[in-house]
């Protein structure tokens, strides 16, 4: 047992920015295609964070065009480039679901006071 958490520590990332939902945040996410790699933005607020070892994913969503789009990303995957916060939001809850139901003006984000 002590050998499959060896491994996993290995594995883990720790350059990441450290964020919460409610965050605005981009993703820079590595994008094969053939053979040319190329590195594609998804920008979009964190609606969820799960915590684990190696399985610790968050949730980014994002309103284009009119439509609501979520991606849900693995925290320590080798395709994810960077991660830039442009703004902290002021939340109270862990998971911020609610967005979905939210139209236009009424899902803007507090922003969190310095």
């Amino acid at each position: 047992m002590d050998i499959i958490r060896q491994i996993e520590r290995e594995q883990l990332r720790m350059d990441l920015a450290d964020f919460s939902p409610g965050d605005q945040v981009k993703v820079h996410v590595r994008i094969r295609e053939g053979e040319k790699e190329r590195v594609q933005v998804f920008q979009g607020v964190v609606i969820g964070k799960k915590n684990g070892t190696t399985n610790a994913t968050f949730t980014v969503r994002k309103v284009s065009y009119g439509i609501g789009v979520e991606r849900i990303f693995p925290m320590h995957s080798p395709a994810i480039d960077k991660i830039e916060i442009v703004e902290k939001g002021r939340v109270r809850r862990s998971k911020i679901y609610y967005l979905r139901n939210l139209k236009e003006k009424a899902a803007r984000m507090k922003l969190r006071r310095k």
